[in-house]
């Protein structure tokens, strides 16, 4: 785990080191099961294609939820996000291989509020599109 961020430490504009997260098939299926969201979309190639789609996508919820990981990590405590919300801008499209997708995300300190808790802004990318757009959480440090 990361070290625990400190509300002192942070300044407005300071810039959080992207990371990327792999998504490969197998992922959406474990996802699945999760959420209950067995839509084929996520899954099955040949339904997705026959709907319009690329390929197989990952569910906007779990790419929502690649973000709030990010945060988290970052912030060293998993309970530091109290509030966090995005729009999803595009699909992340996951091909049936060994690399999969990948989702980087990356964010700056956008606000610095009372009661320790800062505004981060997120940007999510997979390939060239845009994932998330609006991403923001709310973040309580130590």
């Amino acid at each position: 785990m990361t070290a625990t961020v400190k509300y002192d430490e942070v300044e407005v504009g300071q810039q959080i080191p992207a990371a990327d997260y792999t998504v490969r098939r197998l992922d959406l299926v474990m996802y699945a099961g999760a959420s209950g969201d067995f839509n084929q979309i996520h899954w099955n190639e040949r339904f997705a294609k026959a709907v319009g789609l690329p390929d197989v996508i990952a569910h906007g919820m779990f790419t929502m939820a690649q973000g709030g990981r990010f945060v988290t990590d970052w912030a060293g405590d998993p309970g530091a996000v109290v509030d966090y919300g995005v729009r999803f801008s595009s699909m992340v499209v996951v091909p049936d291989d060994d690399q999969g997708a990948v989702i980087t995300v990356s964010g700056v300190i956008e606000e610095k509020l009372d009661d320790k808790r800062v505004v981060v802004a997120l940007t999510a990318r997979s390939g060239d599109a845009r994932v998330l757009s609006k991403a923001r959480a709310v973040v309580r440090l130590a």
